[in-house]
């Protein structure tokens, strides 16, 4: 379905669900049990960089309640959580959502999927998602933790929370994540949760082990697509020009893209550019590739699977990305990695590994949230477009030529000196 027809069944369906789920609620009242969490499920279905981002809570739950730990996921994002495997395979259950009756079936198994695995616990980390405020309620779980909007002018979900923690869009999403866990282990009810200091050092992402075979036969790939690639002479840069149809304006110009890619071969003849992306994705990887003249402008989308990205940027010394899910998901490795921001900012969604942002700081930027149920009304998106290429191109030599990210560039206004 388009995201669009999702947003509205989560609006004209969802509220008046909510509604009626919650007088049932009233009715039916049900102790929280004495005993700790033991089985804890997790809910985030939409956004893949979301499950990296929030792997530092779930690692916090594992530890804090010796807990198994579950996920429920969109089906075409379940591939994520195969980065960090802190949740098993066989604990990962999948909604499909290409159409309502689909959607309406899995959903219905899901229910007794949660009752099959004892699910005492339900995280929702969605923000104010009415379908994630459902799944918790009809879950069968005596505690059910997630974000209440409170006097806030959020949007409606019901009253089918038991520790409704306060949202705070000035603090990073994972530390928000965290504090859910924090409200969990909390002595004492709280109103709201979570009134507890939470350190950087507790949002810190695991770096995985890339196994040699696959990092060679990742070059072997390389090879195949440019055949003229030495790992000893050449070095790797990744672009990742895509940005997912839940919020397109994060994309930056192709334009722009070419230009940096121009600029970048002209400067480094040592260089190769590598444009990434899912198979569906090739056909707009291939027009890129055709704005710039070069033969080490190499078309690789769809060249590996999600999973195997870690063996990519392994290899690679830089990606420049789009506010997207590979943008986290280069911080399970050391690549320095620079991510663009429009629409969004990186006070709360930027990746939790090595990587710098660059924003314009534009007065409309960032106009998504939680409040808005991250839909925006821009249809030109001027934040994106204002990021100059000479601009990236200072920080992607910061990288080739220094061998790191000096500085965080944060605003085009700075970098011009104003």
């Amino acid at each position: 379905m388009k995201v669009d027809t999702m947003r509205a069944i989560d609006r004209w369906a969802g509220v008046p669900l909510c509604f009626a789920l919650t007088q049932l609620r009233r009715l039916v009242c049900r102790a929280e049990p004495k005993t700790p969490p033991r089985r804890i499920l997790f809910v985030e279905l939409s956004e893949m960089g979301s499950t990296i981002l929030a792997d530092p809570a779930m690692r916090k739950a594992q530890r804090t309640f010796d807990a198994e730990l579950f996920f429920v996921i969109f089906k075409k994002n379940a591939a994520s959580l195969g980065f960090l495997g802190t949740v098993p395979d066989a604990n990962i259950f999948t909604i499909r959502e290409d159409s309502l009756s689909t959607l309406v079936e899995d959903t219905l198994e899901f229910l007794r999927w949660t009752r099959r695995n004892k699910i005492d616990t339900v995280v929702d980390l969605e923000l104010f998602s009415r379908f994630t405020a459902l799944l918790c309620g009809l879950s069968g779980a005596a505690r059910r933790v997630g974000f209440y909007r409170f006097h806030n002018e959020g949007l409606y979900r019901g009253e089918l929370l038991t520790h409704r923690v306060a949202y705070n869009p000035h603090i990073h999403i994972a530390k928000n994540f965290v504090a859910l866990i924090n409200a969990l282990a909390s002595p004492l009810p709280e109103v709201p949760y979570s009134k507890t200091l939470i350190e950087d050092c507790e949002t810190v992402v695991p770096k995985v082990t890339v196994a040699p075979d696959a990092v060679a036969d990742m070059r072997g790939r390389i090879a195949a697509a440019f055949p003229g690639y030495d790992p000893a002479r050449h070095r790797v840069v990744l672009f990742n020009p895509n940005a997912s149809e839940l919020l397109p304006q994060r994309r930056w110009p192709p334009n722009h893209f070419a230009a940096l890619a121009q600029k970048i071969l002209d400067r480094w003849s040592d260089v190769v550019i590598l444009i990434t992306g899912a198979p569906a994705e090739e056909a707009e990887a291939e027009k890129l590739r055709g704005r710039v003249s070069d033969p080490r402008m190499v078309n690789f989308a769809g060249k590996q699977r999600l999973t195997e990205l870690p063996a990519l940027y392994t290899i690679a010394s830089l990606m420049v990305t789009n506010d997207s899910g590979p943008g986290h998901f280069s911080s399970v490795t050391d690549m320095p990695t620079i991510v663009l921001f429009g629409p969004e900012t990186p006070a709360l969604y930027g990746s939790l590994g090595n990587s710098q942002a660059i924003t314009a700081g534009l007065a409309c930027s960032p106009c998504v949230s939680a409040a808005n149920h991250r839909k925006t009304a821009c249809v030109d998106p001027v934040c994106m477009q204002a990021i100059p290429p000479e601009q990236v191109l200072e920080s992607v030599a910061d990288v080739l030529d220094r061998g790191g990210l000096v500085g965080q560039r944060a605003t085009a206004d700075e970098a011009a000196g104003r």
